[in-house]
């Protein structure tokens, strides 16, 4: 005879989904809300640029022009504790009308959809939009090394539209066919896509090394954004393998 208190309880006849039913579902997160650090900022931003920087060597890029005096406005999202202050996307004017929004945490891809609607809103309205964001290895469709730094770009429908010499990042190839961008990059890009705002997203390879920092500069010079020669020596040699990706294949 079986011992009913030891012995395994039998396999449910019910489906998993039809227990969660019986589960009270979980509380809604808060939204992410903007704080502004200069009670006189009442008037909403209208920036001719937004550069939204996400990945390591972006924000490496632009870490020696950003400080408390270019401090325009901060993203908080609640369930982040704020003793961390990189727990806050910090947006700085760097240039009379230019905003730059610094993104240190990383943002989950349940929350990346919320963050890109506050960051882009009535208090923010920009006429383009640049997303500087990495490539993922599980989502590129072809070769990646760690010896050669790339970068592609994937646009919003009005930014398509413009002919080579306006393109906010004219010297870029498109994203390989197959390949794909997920989380807070490709969030904000669907969102000025809503908006039908200019908006080109940059994705790099590697995502740590000095060589891709020396790329973005490249591509970002046409707008005199202030960096001086020191933004790649944050950077030794890469750490990144070589990866062959076979998604799709």
């Amino acid at each position: 005879m079986e011992d009913v208190i030891t012995e395994a309880a039998p396999p449910s006849r019910l489906l998993e989904e039809d227990l969660n039913n019986f589960t009270p579902p979980s509380k809604p997160l808060p939204s992410p809300f903007l704080i502004f650090p200069h009670p006189q900022q009442q008037q909403p931003l209208k920036p001719n640029l937004l550069i939204i920087a996400i990945s390591s060597t972006s924000l490496s890029l632009f870490q020696t022009i950003l400080n408390y005096q270019t401090l325009t406005a901060s993203l908080v999202l609640p369930e982040l504790p704020l003793s961390d202050p990189d727990n806050t996307i910090d947006i700085h004017s760097i240039s009379s009308n230019i905003l730059l929004a610094a993104v240190r945490t990383s943002i989950s891809d349940i929350r990346a959809y919320a963050v890109a609607e506050v960051l882009l809103n009535d208090r923010i309205r920009p006429d383009s939009v640049i997303i500087l964001d990495s490539i993922q290895p599980m989502n590129h469709r072809g070769l990646l090394s760690s010896d050669e730094a790339v970068a592609f770009k994937l646009e919003s429908s009005a930014e398509r539209k413009k002919a080579l010499e306006e393109k906010l990042l004219g010297g870029l190839e498109y994203y390989p066919s197959g390949s794909v961008v997920d989380g807070l990059g490709a969030a904000i890009l669907g969102r000025c896509q809503i908006l039908n705002l200019r908006a080109s997203l940059c994705v790099s390879w590697p995502q740590f090394d000095s060589s891709v920092v020396l790329l973005l500069k490249d591509l970002l010079r046409q707008f005199d954004l202030g960096f001086n020669g020191d933004e790649a020596l944050k950077f030794g040699r890469n750490r990144d393998h070589v990866f062959q990706s076979h998604l799709y294949i």
